[in-house]
């Protein structure tokens, strides 16, 4: 910790600068910086984020006691500077107070402007100004955010409107005005004291006369607005920890409020939505800072440029916006050169778009804040790439430069803004996997492809999902889901197709027997329309317009450059033909996962599936099995010419066989004609394979081991198909992986039944192909003991899904109930199953590679749980060794582009 607690800046020198914002906050930082640079800033000072944490661990008079000196030291700074006097009624200094986390928080936290007035205290800044209304615009102003911000003056019910504006309006309708600057001066002075009343009446409290004292109540408060609500929402959807702390900085007011010749605005280098380089912004003129924002008035544009598009786009004539809404290119023409010239000098120096707030003082233009700023998706990509051309960055730059998470939004539908303005939150629930999706509710997978195949959009709401409603996830345009957590069966399948899910949206009552479902109190019935926003997990009443996400060259790219600094490659989790073809257009290098157990699903599979789990003998089982084969050997077929020369690692079947039989007396009916036997015998072979935990039970490798058959006909399916392609000319590159090992015996045993079943169909076939074979690492013990396993394996790849789980002991589709409770009070930061516990888990992976590679050097790793398109994980994974990733189709551009950051940033 800094023993410096208080740092000053002004008249071109400062004690701090832009390398220092963990200390001094984004604001801070830049505010000494914009001085060193030239930037005309008014004076003040920062107060570091170490004494916000000092302020909650030790409270607020310790923390004021500790900043007293300094503080009053930093304040006659301002005054020596701006040669006036702080609670001076002659020569009156006002100052502003500001929050400024290191990461930016936008709105999330609270500013103070106009502080040091009081009754005596504006007589004289009117005399001074020889303006009294701007001088009691002014004390109205700071009465109002004082009230709000530090005495804690609220509506008294939600849905009341702002007390302060409720007053105002009252004011203003007894003139019949609208606009808060045609309010006259007595009005003005009313203001003040009926603010005054009413935060008496409300909180208690007296509004505090004493400048000093204000200050002190400036400053504590924006330090208590860092564990505000919005703040704290705000930390957990961008991943800021709380440690950081807000900074607090304080500066001299300059006024936009002062007349004609002042005014205040908001502006950025580049367009924050698009990412053109094109300056823009807006401004009011006789305004303070919170009027653009507030939407008291309409703000006119900087540019003369945006003023034209903007009043095209309101209908408005060039006439009116000539007269009315004229630019500040048009209105302000040296100023608008001063602050162009400016912005351009920020941009330049801090090499990225700019997000400035000014004021306009009597014709002085000064900065009040810079920061890099918030785009979209499509804007991040498109300036890093233009900064790049412009060769303000270099390569390396240009791709830590982009944040791989958004780069969702150029992959996915998304609902158009303006159309989401009107749109109704019925719930929210996981943002399961991202894009927007509008549809018809069903709830049932036959329904959701008949509804499709008859031409509607639907989307699938369902308690939860089974690999069973495959066929309807995937006519569906979204899912939504009462149960289950992000990597649920809804969650990992929605995100390998590219569906817009929202699962664990514990609200929802679903009725599948009288088709509704009921949110909060709104019942809605099968047919009706739903919107689900994949992105932020919210559930949205009726249709809202999406529109599909515009991917630009400058995508392509960025791409092209994580490709020339990567050392660990992307493959693909998927299980179709049509999921390769997508993750290989995204880049994708082979696919790290293929889910055999999803393909016996599809209609034409499920009978003779079930008729192998009914079967008595091993010579049933070879009776189904052989009907089965030549189904998955065509699956496969499609895999493999998709991904002609590029691995393909295939998993053997992994599922309970639990799963593939119906559990209700109808289907189990259906079945018992299917398979000619009685309901009887039926019940009876569903009951015996029930299990007290199927998750531990009979699934993976135990299968094979226990049914050898099943493993000798996927064999011969999975390379039975590469020989077929071989011969067409193609380059498969078949890898066969065994699951849920967690001994070295377990491998042994499979692989001598995958190595007997190859030989023997090489010599049926007269061909052989070459093919790789592996394990998957997901229990502790196979981790515990790779270099064993390691000798029977050419290859790991790291299940990191029930590797979290059995390290953990959670069951991932039943977290929802507690995991909330868990990360709401710190027992653990994050959900272990979206980002990887690089503590725990990721120790098995570091230790797995290790071990396996100190037997076998040759050893190939990777990952193939979702972590694998998790930017953080991904950078874990390149640092422990392994060779590649693997993730859903949609996610590989992510995972490239943070694969791509970690071994720039190595």
């Amino acid at each position: 910790m800094s023993e410096k607690r208080v740092y000053t800046f002004g008249n071109g020198q400062a004690e701090g600068r832009a390398d220092m914002r963990n200390l001094l906050g984004g604001k801070g930082a830049n505010l000494a910086e914009m001085n060193l640079i030239g930037v005309p800033v008014p004076p003040g000072f920062t107060i570091t984020t170490d004494v916000c944490n000092e302020y909650f661990e030790k409270g607020k008079d310790d923390v004021v006691a500790l900043l007293k000196v300094d503080v009053e030291k930093s304040i006659h700074h301002i005054e020596k500077l701006m040669n006036s006097t702080f609670g001076d009624p002659e020569n009156p200094l006002l100052v502003s107070v500001r929050s400024g986390a290191r990461a930016s928080m936008p709105g999330m936290m609270d500013t103070i402007l106009n502080l040091g007035l009081n009754d005596e205290v504006v007589k004289g800044l009117a005399k001074k100004t020889g303006n009294e209304r701007f001088a009691y615009d002014s004390y109205r102003r700071f009465v109002q955010m004082y009230g709000d911000v530090v005495l804690g003056m609220k509506p008294v019910n939600k849905d009341d409107i702002d007390p302060f504006e409720a007053i105002i309006q009252k004011v203003k309708s007894l003139r019949g005005i609208v606009l808060d600057n045609e309010m006259n001066v007595e009005e003005l002075k009313q203001l003040v004291v009926l603010f005054k009343n009413a935060i008496k009446e409300q909180t208690g409290s007296v509004f505090p006369e004493n400048p000093v004292d204000q200050l002190w109540g400036a400053i504590c408060a924006v330090f208590d607005s860092w564990m505000n609500e919005r703040a704290i929402l705000y930390r957990k959807m961008e991943g800021i920890p709380q440690e950081w702390g807000t900074a607090v900085s304080v500066m001299a007011m300059v006024f936009g409020n002062m007349g004609d010749t002042s005014a205040t605005g908001v502006c950025f280098s580049r367009d924050a939505a698009t990412g053109e380089n094109r300056f823009n912004g807006e401004y009011l003129i006789n305004a303070q800072g919170e009027d653009v924002v507030a939407g008291i008035r309409t703000p006119q544009q900087i540019t003369k440029e945006g003023s034209l598009r903007w009043a095209k786009q309101q209908g408005i004539s060039e006439e009116i916006r000539a007269a009315k809404f004229p630019s500040m290119e048009e209105a302000m023409p040296e100023l608008y050169q001063q602050l162009n010239a400016l912005q351009d000098k920020l941009e330049k120096h801090y090499h990225d778009m700019q997000d400035m707030e000014f004021t306009v003082q009597e014709g002085k233009l000064w900065f009040l804040q810079t920061r890099n700023g918030k785009r979209t998706g499509t804007a991040m990509v498109k300036i890093a790439m233009d900064l790049l051309h412009e060769g303000l960055i270099d390569e390396k730059t240009a791709i830590q430069r982009c944040e791989p998470n958004k780069l969702d939004e150029l992959l996915h539908p998304v609902f158009d803004k303006e159309a989401l303005k009107e749109a109704k939150v019925l719930t929210r629930g996981l943002p399961a996997s991202p894009g927007a999706a509008c549809g018809q509710i069903v709830f049932f997978a036959d329904d959701a492809s008949k509804w499709h195949e008859d031409g509607h959009q639907v989307v699938m709401v369902r308690i939860e999902t089974s690999p069973e409603d495959l066929a309807g996830m995937s006519a569906a345009e979204g899912i939504l889901t009462a149960r289950g957590g992000m990597t649920s069966h809804a969650a990992v399948v929605a995100r390998g197709m590219g569906k817009c899910c929202v699962s664990g949206a514990g609200a929802i009552n679903i009725d599948y027997k009288a088709r509704t479902v009921e949110i909060d109190g709104t019942v809605l019935h099968e047919g009706d329309y739903l919107s689900l926003n994949g992105s932020t997990g919210e559930v949205y009443a009726g249709q809202v317009k999406t529109k599909e996400a515009e991917v630009s060259g400058d995508f392509a790219e960025l791409m092209a450059l994580c490709d020339k600094y990567t050392r660990m490659v992307v493959r693909t989790n998927a299980d179709t033909p049509h999921d390769a073809e997508v993750a290989k257009r995204f880049g994708a290098v082979g696919i790290g996962l293929c889910r055999t157990e999803h393909m016996f699903f599809d209609k034409d599979k499920i009978k003779p599936m079930r008729e192998m789990i009914l079967a008595d003998t091993k010579e049933g089982r070879e009776t189904a099995l052989a009907k089965l084969l030549p189904l998955q050997k065509k699956d496969f077929v499609g895999i493999l010419k998709c991904m002609d020369g590029q691995p393909v690692n295939i998993r053997l079947l992994d599922p309970p066989l639990h799963e593939f039989v119906p559990h209700d007396i109808k289907g189990q009916k259906v079945m018992a004609e299917e398979m000619g036997k009685s309901l009887a015998e039926i019940q009876q072979r569903v009951a015996a394979l029930q299990e007290v935990n199927p998750m531990l039970g009979l699934r993976g490798c135990r299968l094979g081991i226990t049914y050898p058959e099943i493993t000798t006909m996927q064999t011969k399916a999975i390379l039975g198909a590469a020989i077929e392609l071989k011969r067409q000319g193609y380059h498969p590159m078949p890898e066969i992986m065994v699951p849920l090992v967690g001994t070295y015996k377990e491998l042994k045993q499979q692989q001598a039944v995958i190595r007997a079943a190859a030989k023997e169909l090489f010599a049926e076939e007269g061909m052989e192909v070459d093919f790789k074979l592996g394990t998957m690492i997901e229990i502790p013990r196979a981790a515990l003991t790779a270099d064993e396993i390691a000798k029977y394996a050419d290859y790991f790849s790291f299940g990191t899904n029930d590797l979290t789980q059995m390290t953990f002991g959670y069951s991932r589709d039943d977290v929802a109930r507690f995991l909330p409770t868990y990360l709401d009070e710190k027992v653990i930061e994050v959900d272990p199953f979206q980002v990887l516990d690089q503590t725990g888990v990721g120790q098995l992976v570091e230790m797995g590679v290790k071990k396996g590679r100190s037997t076998k050097p040759t050893l190939k790793c990777g990952i193939c749980g979702e972590h694998g398109g998790e930017p953080s994980s991904v950078k874990f994974c390149h640092r422990v060794g392994l060779d590649y990733v693997s993730c859903s189709p949609f996610r590989v551009p992510i995972a490239r582009l943070a694969a791509a950051q970690a071994a720039v940033e190595k």
